[in-house]
């Protein structure tokens, strides 16, 4: 069912949550990570070895729950935003769920959002209790919901969010955005170079087979920086993590915008693999992993 539609079972998700008495204890980290891909960010970055070691990198994350404290240092490492933190001891009634959040704009401390199970779905309503901005940009949520649907939320949504997309900007954001529309037309008449290209039907990302078409057409309706493009079309979120496609689409708003291509952003990069040599990989056996280690 996950490689189908992407939603666990609720097996898969009941087997993600400790027992009710560890709940009741206080805070505490939920993974749902449930198949083996090369990512450990969870585990290096626990200061408590409450998420355990890997012995090999495509392991999926094994948690001591006596060990973990809730601290929510792995929310924002995991490039999958499979883990939150759940405290069953905030109220008597309700819990408090702490949620990665890498929508725009955030919520407001208590301000009401309705809760989405893993389909997007409306279940509930929340009341946003605080927001956390770690270094590492994505966002934390902290909602409090009743105990009885911990379960099954696992995302929030504005009230008043009609889409995705539009739900990006701040009023300043939005003005930014509409001189930067301007620029791109007026630079655009300019482009000989730009204006050449139009009918190039090559493919930019291999990964999620997104042909040049598709992106110059988001930029002529004035998407004009990389990250507005990745949350259209999922550019750059394949298994090579824009290695390719980012250079290419900056070619192209650099070629649109009339603009050098180091005055642009790259965008928010979170790469999901860990780097690593090509020593180690050549060396590399299954059946030695302890001289491997």
């Amino acid at each position: 069912m996950l490689e189908k539609t992407g939603i666990p079972t609720k097996e898969q998700i009941q087997s993600a949550f400790p027992e009710s008495n560890r709940l009741n204890q206080g805070p505490v980290a939920i993974i749902e990570c449930f198949q083996p891909i090369p990512c450990d960010p969870c585990a290096t970055s626990c200061p408590r070895q409450a998420i355990q070691p890997f012995a090999d990198i495509n392991d999926t994350p094994a948690i001591d729950n006596k060990s973990c404290n809730g601290c929510g240092i792995c929310i924002t490492k995991c490039p999958g935003l499979a883990i939150m933190v759940v405290d069953f001891a905030w109220s008597e009634t309700k819990a408090l769920l702490r949620l990665p959040y890498e929508f725009r704009p955030l919520p407001k401390e208590g301000e009401t959002v309705h809760a989405l199970d893993r389909a997007g779905a409306i279940v509930a309503d929340a009341d946003v209790v605080k927001i956390t901005l770690p270094a590492s940009k994505t966002a934390i949520v902290s909602i409090a919901v009743d105990k009885a649907l911990v379960k099954i939320i696992r995302n929030i949504k504005l009230k008043d969010s009609n889409g995705f997309i539009e739900s990006q900007y701040t009023d300043e954001a939005r003005h930014n955005k509409n001189l930067h529309t301007q620029e791109y037309a007026d630079s655009h008449q300019k482009s000989e170079i730009y204006q050449n290209q139009t009918s190039d039907p090559s493919i930019l990302c291999r990964c999620s087979d997104i042909d040049i078409q598709e992106i110059r057409a988001h930029i002529q309706a004035g998407y004009t920086s990389v990250d507005e493009i990745k949350r259209l079309t999922r550019l750059g979120m394949g298994p090579c993590q824009g290695r390719t496609c980012i250079p290419l689409v900056m070619r192209e708003l650099a070629n649109a915008l009339g603009k050098p291509m180091e005055a642009l952003s790259p965008g928010t990069h979170r790469p999901v693999v860990k780097s690593i040599e090509l020593g180690s990989l050549a060396a590399y056996s299954p059946e030695n992993k302890v001289n491997n280690e």
